[in-house]
């Protein structure tokens, strides 16, 4: 019973250190809304304003109808440059697209026969390029088509696909990334609170004064992850209610009591990861590139920003050992799948059983690391 009551005490003392510091409680907000509201929000699902440029050389009734096609707000208004000018306007980035109609070529069309359309893209504004090359093609398609055959009837396939989309049936983007960006902000937040507290605490010289108390490094390590864990889950629970289910309109479609305890065991994960690295670094400098090289991998591995199945072959075994992979699997299920602790348990139990692995590992370097760092 002593030893829990010291490390609740050591808890509050962690708790104090951490509002006492302006700066850091800053980057807990802003983590928790606005780099949510910005990664979700920022990474655009249609073209929007597009600059597009068209060469005519055509000068036919087709070339006007197929410039006519493009408008707000998919695209700006179509400008009619010369062929001259399609390098130099695409160096100065004014275009983003450049349409070249070729000469004769609604007689050609008329003739049945198959000319083609030049698409200039400046493919350094990577995803409007990607999405909006598609949308052309699609809309100089079925203009040309419905040119050549002068009717609205289509015609029918022999086989006809029917897309049924599960769980997102609009394709929300924002949805996803949204989750996966609080995902990853506890990740990051979580072990930088820990270990930077561990770190913090030596360079003052009080843990020396916490090691000659009847106190055991158990003691103190469970105090520091219970403390700065709490800080993050009090955010998550801010986060999910105002940020991701008020403004980002996210719906959540398992239970949030089983989100939440799934989160919990995960931050215990995280914050054993945070004191592991703690005891490693000798100093704030190498703590910060010790978590360069940890955080990327967690954050890049974990299946948020491509699916396990995606990475390299060689691999995908090293993702077993994180954490975060796990987290990531059940907590998409829960929010997309409404996933029941039926479906998840497996992942809740390797999650803590890594987290005691890293957790037992930081006691055994605890002491040892304070003796080499005098």
């Amino acid at each position: 019973m002593r030893t829990w009551i010291n490390i609740f005490w050591l808890g509050t003392k962690e708790l104090r250190s951490v509002f006492r510091d302006v700066i850091m409680v800053a980057l807990i907000v802003w983590s928790f809304s606005f780099a949510i509201t910005e990664r979700a929000r920022g990474i655009g699902e249609t073209v929007n304003n597009a600059s597009i440029a068209f060469v005519d050389e055509d000068h036919s009734a087709l070339s006007a109808k197929l410039r006519n096609a493009f408008y707000p707000p998919f695209f700006k208004v179509p400008e009619v440059i010369k062929a001259s000018e399609v390098d130099h306007a695409m160096d100065q980035n004014r275009y983003i697209f450049v349409v070249v109609i070729p000469p004769d070529f609604e007689a050609d069309v008329r003739r049945g026969r198959q000319p083609t359309i030049q698409l200039n893209i400046d493919a350094t504004a990577v995803n409007q390029a990607n999405i909006g090359a598609q949308y052309i093609q699609s809309i100089l398609r079925d203009e040309v088509n419905h040119f050549a055959r002068r009717s609205d009837i289509e015609t029918v396939e022999p086989v006809s696909l029917v897309i049924r989309r599960a769980f997102n049936p609009n394709g929300t983007q924002a949805w996803f990334t949204a989750i996966v960006s609080m995902l990853d902000q506890i990740s990051l937040l979580t072990i930088l609170l820990t270990g930077a507290a561990l770190i913090r605490e030596r360079e003052h010289g009080t843990i020396e004064h916490l090691l000659v108390m009847p106190l055991t490094s158990f003691q103190i390590a469970m105090s520091k992850v219970w403390a700065n864990g709490l800080v993050i889950l009090v955010a998550f629970i801010l986060s999910m209610n105002i940020v991701i289910q008020g403004i980002l309109d996210v719906p959540i479609a398992g239970s949030k009591v089983l989100l939440l305890s799934g989160t919990v065991i995960y931050l215990f994960a995280a914050a054993a990861i945070g004191i592991f690295l703690g005891t490693v670094a000798k100093t704030m400098a190498q703590f910060a590139l010790l978590m360069l090289m940890v955080i990327m991998p967690i954050m890049m591995l974990s299946g948020g920003i491509s699916p396990i199945e995606s990475q390299p072959e060689i691999v995908q075994p090293f993702t077993w050992l994180l954490p975060s992979r796990h987290y990531m699997a059940f907590a998409q299920a829960i929010v997309f799948r409404g996933a029941g602790f039926d479906i998840v348990w497996l992942d809740f139990l390797k999650v803590a059983g890594l987290g005691a692995v890293f957790f037992t590992l930081s006691l055994m370097l605890f002491r040892r690391s304070i003796t080499v760092s005098k």
